[in-house]
Order: C-alpha cells, then sequence, then structure tokens
C-alpha cells in the first residue's frame, strides 16, 4: 500500500466516524468541518453555517483556476449494514464505511493532496446534497466567487464525466367525492381512478420520448415513486396524492414536460407543484449544453483526465454549469455502490483518485 493511500485511509477512516446523515442533517461548524480545518494548513477557510444542517466550507490557498467540489453528507444507513457503518474496514480491495464511496473518499483524497505540496488550490466542502432544501452550492454561487473551472467528486470511476441528466420532483394531489362503491361512478369521482389514469397516459408519453438522444443519453427516465389514497375497496376514493420524478436530457426542456404532464390529468389535479429541481449537465439550451460540453472535454483533456460516458444520476455539478462555469463531474467509487447497505469504494480507484488529485494541486491545475 503506498503511502498516499495511507495517508487517505487515514483522513477517510475519521471521517467515516463523524455522523453525517442527510436526514437528519444534525451537521453543524464543528465536528468534521473542524477536522477538516485542522487538516488544511496554509488555507484562508471560511465556513458558512447556512442553516437546518447545511454547512460549506471554502478552503483557498493562493490564487488556484480549479475549484474542486465534495459533498460530506450521506444518506441514512439501514438496518441491513453487517457491522457499524461509522467504522471504517479496509476488506480486502475495498474500504467499506457509510459514505466511503459517496463520497467521503474524494474528500479523504483532497486532504492528502492538500498536504502533499504548498500549490495553490481551492476546495468547497458541503453538507446538503443528499436531501432537499440544498443551500450550499447555491448560497456559493451567489457569491459570485471562486474559480470558473469545477470538478464536482461524485462516484463516477475516475473517468470525466462531462454530461448527466436533469431532475424535477412533482407532488401531484387528486380530489374525488367518497360514496359506495357500488354506485355508478363518473370519471371525475374516484380520485385514485384520476390518478390510474393519469399515469397511464404519462407513461404512454415517456415510452414516445424513447428515441430522443443527447451525449450517449436516451429517452427520458420517469419514476411514480409513491401513491396514496383512497379509504378501502367500497368507498370511492375522496382523495389521492402521487410523488413522481423524471430525468430529463440535457436537450429537453423541463417547463415544456411539466406542462404536458400537467395536461394529462382530467380533469385537472388539484395540486401539481414541482418540489425540486435541477438542470442538466451542461446547462442551458440545445446549442449553449453543447458549447459547454466541448468546453467541459477539453478541460478533461489539458487535465488528462480520462472521458468517461454520460450518466444518468444527478449532481450539483449541473448548478455551476448553470452559471456558465466548465463544470465536469470525477471522482472515485461506482454508482453502483452508493446509497448501499455496507458501501463500499475500492482501493485502486481510491489510489488513483488520491494520484490524480496530488498532481493536479502539484502541477499548478488546481
Amino acid at each position: 500500500m503506498s503511502e498516499l493511500l495511507t495517508t487517505t485511509l487515514s483522513h477517510l477512516r475519521a471521517l467515516v466516524a463523524f455522523d453525517t446523515r442527510n436526514p437528519p442533517r444534525a451537521i453543524d461548524t464543528g465536528g468534521i468541518f473542524a477536522y477538516l480545518r485542522a487538516h488544511l494548513s496554509g488555507f484562508e477557510c471560511e465556513t458558512i453555517d447556512h442553516g437546518a444542517g447545511a454547512v460549506s466550507l471554502y478552503a483557498v490557498r493562493g490564487a488556484p483556476t480549479v475549484l474542486f467540489n465534495v459533498h460530506l453528507d450521506t444518506v441514512p444507513d439501514s438496518p441491513h449494514w453487517s457491522a457499524d457503518p461509522f467504522v471504517l474496514r479496509v476488506d480486502g480491495e475495498r474500504a467499506v464505511g457509510l459514505g466511503a464511496c459517496d463520497i467521503k473518499g474524494a474528500a479523504a483524497a483532497l486532504l492528502t493532496a492538500a498536504a502533499a505540496s504548498d500549490n495553490d488550490a481551492a476546495f468547497l466542502f458541503t453538507s446538503d446534497e443528499e436531501g432537499n432544501d440544498a443551500r450550499c452550492v447555491s448560497g456559493f454561487l451567489a457569491r459570485q466567487t471562486g474559480p470558473d473551472t469545477v470538478i464536482v467528486a461524485e462516484p463516477t470511476r475516475c473517468e470525466a464525466v462531462l454530461a448527466h441528466r436533469g431532475i424535477s420532483s412533482v407532488l401531484m394531489r387528486f380530489r374525488g367525492r367518497a360514496g359506495h362503491a357500488s354506485s355508478a361512478q363518473a370519471a371525475s369521482d374516484s380520485a385514485v381512478h384520476q390518478a390510474i389514469r393519469w399515469g397511464a397516459r404519462a407513461l404512454e408519453h415517456v415510452a414516445s420520448l424513447a428515441h430522443a438522444r443527447f451525449g450517449g443519453l436516451t429517452g427520458l427516465r420517469f419514476n411514480i415513486g409513491r401513491i396514496e389514497g383512497g379509504i378501502k375497496a367500497n368507498v370511492i376514493a375522496p382523495s389521492a396524492e402521487l410523488r413522481v420524478g423524471f430525468r430529463p436530457l440535457p436537450s429537453m426542456d423541463t417547463d415544456v414536460l411539466l406542462e404536458r404532464f400537467r395536461s394529462f390529468a382530467e380533469p385537472a389535479a388539484a395540486e401539481f407543484v414541482e418540489t425540486f429541481r435541477g438542470p442538466p449537465l451542461p446547462a442551458g439550451d440545445v446549442a449553449e449544453a453543447e458549447s459547454r460540453r466541448l468546453s467541459a472535454r477539453d478541460l478533461a483533456d489539458s487535465l488528462a483526465l480520462p472521458i468517461g460516458n454520460a450518466v444518468d444520476f444527478w449532481t450539483e455539478a449541473a448548478l455551476f454549469s448553470q452559471t456558465g462555469r466548465t463544470a465536469l463531474v470525477f471522482g472515485p467509487g461506482d454508482i453502483a455502490q452508493a446509497h448501499s447497505a455496507d458501501e463500499w469504494v475500492a482501493l485502486a480507484e481510491l489510489q488513483k483518485y488520491t494520484e490524480t488529485v496530488t498532481r493536479l494541486v502539484a502541477h499548478g491545475h488546481a
């Protein structure tokens, strides 16, 4: 095991031990952020509490040209973990622990890279990526500070990802009229029937977009994630609620999609509210998105980062791209391991990522 990897694993062991689950996002400016500040010698560190457990740390040394961004929060652990999720285990060729893959391994490697030289570097650590009500990156961008080039750490198997889908989450509520199920029903009587008919129309529309393409991505990802409603089998349902999510291609207009989905409700839904939106990567209309993708490709080439395929999952790189910054996603680990019980990152990828970011900082590319 190399000295670089040994150092990164030492940091990762410490970072995994901090409880940064989101929810409940019981995170403050001490704890994991105090650990980071203690290991960023020579950096000017600005820690901001954005409220509700959303904390950011912007660390700068010199006049860097590239910003590294990594989130420190994790999803909640499940009952299926085989051991304490807050104790890092090195098991063969893997490091196992909550957040080891997504994405505390990258944070640990950045601390290793920061100590390996005294060259210019900029890091933005955040604590609110994994849940709703994210505040850190938007707060940072509102201040219009930092480099115009950004590398966002997420599990990409140490390949530069230049494009991914956007994301939109929607809450829908339907209203019907309670009555005995033996009665003849009009189309609007049962809220559950309204919801089911809406779902059928929505799925049919999604199927019609199966051949749309952008940067290796195909079609519209769509999911009816939750349906609640009704009382019992012999009562006409007076209300129903749906939670829906879809992930458009960078070339798709989210507003147009929302209006189309809204129109499938007959009668109109009692409530149709977008609860979260994340733009695609790259952001912008088709021409802007392609221009930004090419800029990100040139960045990856200039930094000697291998370029991977576009991905279906969403990252906060899109928020940076939306402001006109050149952004790509690059980190250790496989997204298939993220959010899973006994989450792990391969030591070989942790080694590769540590070597890469150490090289970038040492050669003045950070």
